[in-house]
């Protein structure tokens, strides 16, 4: 892979006047203008896992091509690996097994760096991504999954692509990619106590459409995304593939420094401090031009939790089904997510009694969001007849999790505690819920049968699914706060 790493980018200088951080990054990274308005652009990271990296390595292999760099391809076993305590190899997904194996193969053949089952520092991609310092502010970075948008949280191009995109960008470093337009959200105010990055991210999506960043890269600014831990905002990019965006970005500041310092994959030393030195100059000027602009402010929102089978179908936890003329959806589409969810307008969301309830995903399943969702259930019990699941989002993860005694809380309070990986985020063919069960679930999509045939899917944040699991309905986690 070409040597445009964000180390060496350093003494280049990237700031200009009227750029964004996310011109910056494509300036430094823009290697030639090809027709069709595209662009060649360097790619400094790509990551794999198991069930499109066997694809992505096998077809490599039969091209006759080998991975440019192996240093700077990573690969994990997440998506379809059992969670429950003392797994292996094998999985219920069909064909499950045979691609986690080959995976292993070909990324050992191929001088890869695995994640492998069993491995300390096994996880969610998104997840061990930041934790390792595999991401690094004016990185590009890619990966065969739509939420790869999560890690523009440390300041980096981060996007989704697919397996042949993989295959192109392991044996050559590059992709071809056409630039898509720019939208700021700016978020200023203060949040008050239970509410979340993923409540401002189902505001933002109810409010302007799933479609709303379609072909744009959206930056996250203001003073509430400031004033947010690492872990927020990357629950805040997470979401951004839900607003139809290309990926979704922020700045780098002290506090991506201060978290990043130390990690596995970060520049040590010397390498270090000229690394910061170029992620300073990375902010969008002062005097930046945006294509559009959106505004939140913070100060008073509620919990949220969708009502119906998109993102966008999302209402405050103290509020009803809406009407069709209040939903922002055609009457048709309307109609299908009431059927399919078994609600009717004006039904209250805390009427809804549910049957699950699942804490996990690429969107909330850092430690934060454990410490979260552990302080409500402190001394509670879940309601009878519900099952409730949590699922680290990664090995280290859980390992900090117990060594806080967040698993005996969660397991007192009658979750199961698992081991670390995607799980029901989606349903492959394996694990799921029940049919037609109701979930209240911290994951990112609520589409039709995400996490199980049938299964009627309820998003919100993890304080929101504690609470809920508690009260064996929708409920508002302020009344465990109080």
């Amino acid at each position: 892979m070409p040597e445009n790493n964000p180390i060496s980018m350093a003494s280049r200088g990237a700031s200009t006047r009227r750029a964004s951080l996310f011109d910056k990054i494509w300036s430094d990274h823009a290697i030639a203008e090809l027709d069709g308005d595209a662009t060649l652009v360097a790619v400094d990271r790509v990551l794999l896992h198991e069930r499109t990296g066997a694809i992505a390595l096998r077809e490599l292999n039969r091209s006759g091509r080998e991975v440019a760099d192996p240093r700077r391809a990573f690969c994990t076993m997440d998506h379809i690996v059992e969670t429950l305590p003392g797994r292996t190899d094998a999985t219920r997904v069909p064909g499950g097994q045979a691609l986690i194996v080959e995976t292993r193969s070909r990324a050992k053949a191929s001088g890869i760096q695995l994640f492998d089952v069993g491995d300390a520092e096994q996880g969610i991609v998104h997840v061990i991504s930041p934790e390792l310092g595999i991401v690094l502010p004016g990185a590009t970075l890619v990966c065969p999954d739509s939420h790869t948008c999560t890690q523009g949280a440390l300041g980096a191009l981060a996007w989704g692509i697919g397996s042949t995109e993989a295959e192109h960008a392991l044996a050559t470093g590059t992709l071809r990619m056409r630039k898509p337009k720019t939208l700021r959200v700016r978020i200023t105010g203060r949040l008050h106590n239970g509410i979340t990055a993923k409540d401002l991210s189902l505001v933002l999506i109810s409010r302007h459409g799933a479609a709303g960043a379609n072909g744009h890269v959206v930056e996250f600014a203001g003073d509430t995304v400031r004033d947010m831990d690492i872990e927020a905002r990357l629950t805040l990019c997470n979401m951004a593939t839900e607003f139809s965006a290309v990926t979704a970005l922020i700045a780098p500041d002290e506090k991506t420094f201060e978290y990043l310092l130390h990690r596995r994959y970060a520049p040590q030393g010397e390498l270090w401090e000229r690394a910061v030195a170029y992620w300073r100059s990375l902010p969008s000027s002062e005097d930046a031009r945006f294509d559009r602009d959106i505004e939140i402010q913070a100060d008073h929102l509620a919990p949220m939790i969708t009502w119906g089978t998109s993102p966008q179908h999302a209402v405050p936890v103290t509020g009803s089904v809406p009407q069709r003329e209040d939903s922002g959806t055609t009457q048709e589409a309307y109609d299908r997510a009431i059927a399919y969810m078994d609600v009717r307008p004006d039904m209250p969301m805390s009427s809804l009694r549910i049957d699950a309830a699942f804490i996990g995903s690429c969107t909330n399943s850092r430690l934060p969001d454990l410490r979260r969702a552990a302080a409500i259930l402190r001394g509670r019990q879940v309601a009878s007849g519900v099952r409730a699941i949590c699922v680290p989002g990664s090995t280290s993860v859980r390992r900090q999790a117990e060594a806080e005694g967040l698993n005996e809380i969660f397991l007192a309070a009658g979750f199961e505690w698992r081991e670390s990986g995607c799980s029901m985020c989606f349903y492959a063919g394996g694990e799921s819920f029940g049919h037609r069960e109701r979930v209240v679930s911290s994951t990112n999509r609520n589409f039709e049968s995400r996490q199980g045939p049938q299964t009627r899917t309820h998003i919100a944040s993890p304080e929101t699914v504690a609470a809920s699991a508690l009260a064996g309905h929708i409920a508002d986690v302020r009344d465990y706060l109080r």
